[in-house]
């Protein structure tokens, strides 16, 4: 019995957070600018180790590449020594945004999931329209499709790639220095990146004020989930090890990864953490919608999530739970959570929450569990 549950445990996240499926819609073509592009420097030649992408520059993470979309977004790509490879990031700035403003903004960091990429929230979600009148800077980084919001192990070599490095520090100094971004921050991301908000906000604390998990991993040392992890890798063409070693062997590095260990750093910080339980089809799913078996990273990331949250309590933690039976491991259902945790964030951040005329804030569902 235990090896059935073992390996459904390992088929359920390997498609959650590493196999496109149906949680996932494959990104378009970069977009068109609709009023030029601006680049720094010539692209550099040769292929980035760490994905698509071109080598990074040598020398220091600056960023090279400036596409204005529309009036709020503005993609910019980054040189980035840590992973080598030249990535992009999507902002979507607020009204009255300059980059010569004497003022700064408050940052919203959200982060997109496995077989992904950083256009996934304003391809799949109503960010721009939730955040148009919100006076904060929405930041969406690329993380790779399998990166796992991590410094990669190598055995032992390091990165590249090291996303960690490029989001916490790279980006956010960049933003900072040269982008009028301030240092009141928040973190939320669904499935993989739900894991990397979780962690970063572990492994960093102060960094961000408030983190939002939509159906990821929180605990990754749980019987059955290092299987899981390494399970997703190899679907991508990874070496399952590559990411933090064998999970016995280099058991320090696994566990400097993984945000239950790391539980009591979140001390301080606004927390909201939902996942569905079951996997099966809910009121978000069209009519004779068909299961798919990455809808089975919902009650994988309640199984997680449950651990976490325990942990956080014992610390005298006290985080928004939401987990709900029906719902699938798709965008409506983290959209909704989005929004449901959105008066957390505008909290979070010094900014009022200003909900629509009838619209529901969510406040009157939340801290829920079966």
């Amino acid at each position: 019995m235990r090896a059935v549950r073992h390996g459904l445990l390992a088929l359920a996240t390997a498609v959650a957070v590493g196999l496109p499926g149906a949680a996932h819609a494959a990104a378009p073509p970069y977009p068109a600018a609709t009023d030029g592009t601006r680049q720094a420097e010539p692209a550099p030649k040769g292929k980035s180790p760490s994905g698509p992408w071109q080598a990074a520059y040598p020398g220091g993470a600056r960023v090279v590449k400036e596409r204005r979309l529309d009036s709020r977004t503005l993609d910019i790509t980054i040189s980035s020594p840590s992973v080598n490879a030249m990535l992009p990031v999507r902002l979507l700035l607020p009204e009255g945004w300059s980059k010569r403003a004497k003022r700064t903004w408050p940052v919203l960091y959200l982060l997109h999931g496995g077989a992904d990429d950083y256009t996934s929230w304003t391809r799949m979600t109503g960010v721009e329209e939730l955040t148009e009148n919100v006076d904060a800077i929405i930041v969406m980084p690329e993380a790779g499709r399998a990166g796992n919001y991590s410094n990669w192990y190598n055995k032992g070599k390091g990165g590249p790639p090291a996303w960690e490095t490029f989001h916490t520090y790279e980006v956010r100094r960049l933003l900072e220095v040269g982008y009028r971004a301030g240092t009141r921050r928040a973190v939320a991301g669904l499935s993989m990146g739900a894991y990397g908000a979780m962690k970063y906000g572990a492994r960093h604390p102060g960094m961000f004020r408030f983190v939002g998990s939509y159906s990821g991993v929180m605990s990754t040392r749980l019987p059955g989930i290092p299987d899981i992890i390494m399970n997703a890798q190899a679907a991508e063409g990874q070496d399952p090890k590559a990411l933090w070693g064998d999970p016995i062997r280099n058991r320090d590095i696994w566990r400097a990864n993984d945000p239950a260990h790391l539980a009591g750093n979140l001390r301080g910080t606004s927390i909201y953490i939902s996942s569905g339980t079951t996997s099966l089809n809910g009121e978000l799913d069209p009519p004779g919608a068909p299961w798919h078996p990455a809808h089975l990273g919902e009650p994988v990331s309640a199984y997680t999530a449950r651990h976490l949250v325990a942990k956080l309590r014992l610390y005298g933690i006290k985080p928004v739970v939401h987990l709900y039976k029906k719902g699938t491991h798709t965008w409506p259902y983290w959209e909704r959570e989005f929004k449901r945790s959105f008066p957390m964030i505008l909290k979070a951040l010094g900014l009022k929450a200003a909900p629509a005329p009838g619209e529901d804030s969510g406040w009157g569902l939340l801290d829920q569990e079966p």
